[in-house]
């Protein structure tokens, strides 16, 4: 009959159309059970004033409000084996979806230093990428503050020299950061 569409290819139309707003269904429902698409990074570090003194001074992070978590609920969460946290938080923005990066020294404890040569040194986490506005700004931060970009940093990422580049450097307890930004 002119004018009617055969089911079979019909069915092959929609069945694949189907999965593909099941998926986008799906994914609309994992993203809905999460009230901010930010993650906080916490850092254990060797030397806490050192640490804040790099990441608001030299990065650029502004510090805000921290907070204590007591010995018995950092046991019952599996955080400590019965030490108490101070936690330093340090933010990228001011809005609610702020980059939240939180900083804590536990003193007297004995503590293992990771082995962060390289990212694929050992397995883990392995660096922090901070997006910033201007890499020669950064760049003069950190040579003022005595550190220095890792190896031929800053690098260029892709071929349009007005592009982005990359630069990687290390905190005081060595950990891996990469800024990410054009030079001004």
């Amino acid at each position: 009959m002119p004018g009617r569409v055969p089911m079979r290819s019909l069915l092959l139309v929609l069945v694949p159309l189907s999965g593909v707003a099941f998926v986008s269904a799906s994914r609309t429902a994992v993203l809905d059970d999460f009230p901010r698409t930010t993650i906080d990074v916490g850092v254990h570090v060797s030397d806490i004033e050192a640490a804040a003194d790099f990441y608001a001074n030299v990065i650029g992070f502004t510090e805000v409000e921290g907070f204590e978590v007591a010995a018995d609920f950092a046991t019952s969460a599996g955080l400590t084996d019965g030490e108490p946290l101070t936690v330093r938080v340090f933010v990228l923005g001011d809005d609610d979806s702020a980059t939240r990066l939180k900083l804590m020294q536990i003193p007297g404890v004995s503590t293992r230093v990771g082995d962060n040569a390289f990212v694929h040194s050992q397995l883990g986490f392995r660096y922090l990428t901070i997006f910033i506005d201007d890499t020669n700004a950064a760049l003069a931060r950190l040579r003022a503050a005595g550190h220095a970009p890792v190896a031929a940093g800053p690098v260029l990422i892709g071929e349009d020299p007005a592009g982005d580049y990359l630069t990687v450097v290390r905190d005081p307890d060595g950990n891996l950061i990469e800024l990410i930004g054009p030079r001004r």
